[in-house]
């Protein structure tokens, strides 16, 4: 017979890693009028992984030329030291 309550606990842990599978393919996905802009960020508020680490919120220092958040289509090009991060082909 199966335990109920190992039951609920697996029936919730499905339901979580479905959410959060769900969130970080949003969060990693870019929204349509928004762009990367790189060479901006405050330290700590990166939008994604570089090549130095592989998550939000990581940057180590301010104005970093790898770190890179998502500006509306237009706003990098009027920040100083903002550059349009290439899109992978």
């Amino acid at each position: 017979m199966i335990d109920s309550k190992n039951l609920l606990n697996g029936a919730v842990a499905s339901v979580l890693a479905l959410g959060l599978a769900a969130a970080s393919g949003n969060a990693l996905a870019g929204k349509p009028g928004f762009e990367k802009c790189s060479g901006i960020v405050k330290s700590g508020m990166n939008d994604c992984g570089t090549s130095k680490h592989g998550c939000a919120g990581k940057a180590a220092r301010d104005a970093d030329p790898e770190e890179w958040i998502y500006v509306p289509e237009g706003t990098c090009k009027k920040i100083v030291g903002g550059k349009i991060k290439a899109k992978k082909s």
